[in-house]
């Protein structure tokens, strides 16, 4: 059963569109100019630009840097040989995350696997990979779907990926735990009840203060139950799924938000007070963009999903540019996240459930994509992608007044290659940006100055 078109059709802002044919945009979200026979997003201009499109479009194409999902790496840093540059670039899908002691863990895909590696050394030498699945899986790591990673408080580390099956667009969310330091996992298991072949995809994991697991997902079982009685179904669906028993089992699956956006990754972040909060895009009536915003209930309580950001930007297609959420020790939520209502852009806010995002701040412009946000005591850290027809450049700004004002915006490093999304790590005081690319993974501290591990 198809859930999704058989074709994507790229907008100027680089959203893909929903239908299974080119159909006219709102005048501020872009205008879609060709259908590419290509089924899935990209991070990187070749695979994109190696679609049958004709050389004197592609040279167009690179001008026109902003419908490129693209990354940059590092050149400040150090970093040890990639997964990603044996399975090419569709598949630099990947997370990191620190254990209480300091050890960096990293998970990636390589031949059909989840590979895991770790440092002592933030990033300058990685240990050999260890296989999460032992038997080879289609595994989506690319576009807004990677691995997820997490660590428990005793050191142990649960795995979470993407397993497309046969059918068109139907996929599977799978789990596996070690609790010996990553040196063995266990069994891979689906976290979700349901086994129709449908959309269960972009993920996304994270351990709440009592040690519970979450997991939650983008689902089209309402999109076909509406289907199969010849109703339409706006967007797709979140579910989530828990834990309590250290990732033995997980729970029958609860609805999160019906009318999600349909491929734009979810923002997961620890509470003080040892909750899950949960950021992610929606499809409002009128196929408005906007992001909603909830906690993750754990005792069968009904999800309370409030809007948060207002916008009103108007696209009928999936801009793949999912929001990133951290919440600080006063209970803070902020955020980052892209919208185009007056022009692509990338905002900072902090978030205030049913109202507009206060001290909201535009930190990027035409070419800036894929913001992730971290909080530590007063200080704030943004990082984003920056491309533009020369290269792409990895930016940076840092709050010191807990995300009042912002110093002026850094580069960090720049490159003409492909990069993953990247991803702010909290260790200590200091924030580090993770990068999986296509020459190397990287760690890069983001502080005052272009100082980098």
């Amino acid at each position: 059963m198809i859930h999704l078109p058989a074709c994507a059709t790229r907008t100027r802002d680089g959203a893909r569109s929903i239908e299974q044919k080119a159909i006219p945009l709102n005048d501020n979200a872009g205008v879609n100019f060709m259908q590419l026979p290509c089924h899935s997003p990209r991070h990187d201009a070749r695979p994109l630009l190696s679609c049958g499109i004709f050389p004197a479009v592609r040279r167009v194409l690179v001008l026109l840097a902003l419908i490129l999902p693209c990354a940059a790496f590092a050149h400040q840093d150090r970093h040890a040989p990639a997964d990603a540059a044996a399975s090419g670039p569709a598949a630099l899908g990947a997370a990191a995350a620190f254990d209480t002691h300091g050890r960096l863990w990293m998970v990636s895909v390589r031949d059909g696997r989840v590979v895991l590696r770790h440092s002592d050394d933030f990033g300058k030498t990685m240990s050999a990979a260890v296989e999460v699945n032992q038997h080879a899986q289609k595994i989506d790591a690319s576009g807004e779907n990677h691995p997820g990673i997490a660590v428990g408080s005793r050191g142990q580390i649960y795995v979470t990926w993407v397993n497309s099956l046969a059918q068109k667009w139907a996929s599977n969310v799978q789990f596996a735990r070690s609790t010996d330091a990553g040196k063995h996992f266990s069994a891979p298991v689906i976290v979700h009840h349901d086994r129709a072949p449908i959309t269960h995809s972009f993920d996304a994991l994270a351990v709440d203060g009592s040690g519970h697991i979450a997991v939650v997902w983008i689902d089209s079982r309402g999109m076909a139950a509406a289907m199969a009685h010849d109703k339409t179904y706006r967007g797709l669906a979140i579910y989530y799924a828990w834990s309590n028993d250290d990732g033995k089992s997980f729970g029958a699956e609860q609805k999160l938000v019906d009318h999600s956006c349909e491929c734009c990754r979810l923002a997961l972040a620890p509470t003080p007070d040892g909750k899950i909060a949960a950021l992610f895009r929606m499809n409002y009536p009128g196929n408005i963009r906007d992001h909603g915003f909830t906690l993750l209930p754990t005792s069968g309580d009904a999800p309370l999903p409030e809007r948060v950001t207002f916008s009103d930007w108007k696209i009928a297609a999936c801009p793949e540019q999912g929001p990133g959420l951290a919440v600080g020790e006063n209970g803070a939520r902020h955020a980052v996240w892209y919208e185009s209502a007056h022009g692509p852009a990338i905002w900072y806010g902090q978030l205030d459930p049913g109202h507009a995002p206060q001290y909201a701040l535009q930190i990027g412009g035409p070419g800036a994509r894929h913001a992730d946000v971290a909080v530590h005591a007063d200080n704030v850290w943004l990082v984003w992608n920056q491309v533009d027809a020369k290269g792409y450049q990895l930016m940076s700004r840092t709050s010191r007044d807990g995300g009042k004002s912002f110093d002026p915006p850094l580069v960090m490093a720049s490159s003409e290659s492909a990069v993953y999304s990247p991803q702010l790590l909290v260790h200590g005081d200091d924030a580090y940006a993770a990068w999986n690319t296509a020459s190397g993974f990287r760690l890069i501290r983001i502080g005052a100055g272009a100082h980098a591990h």
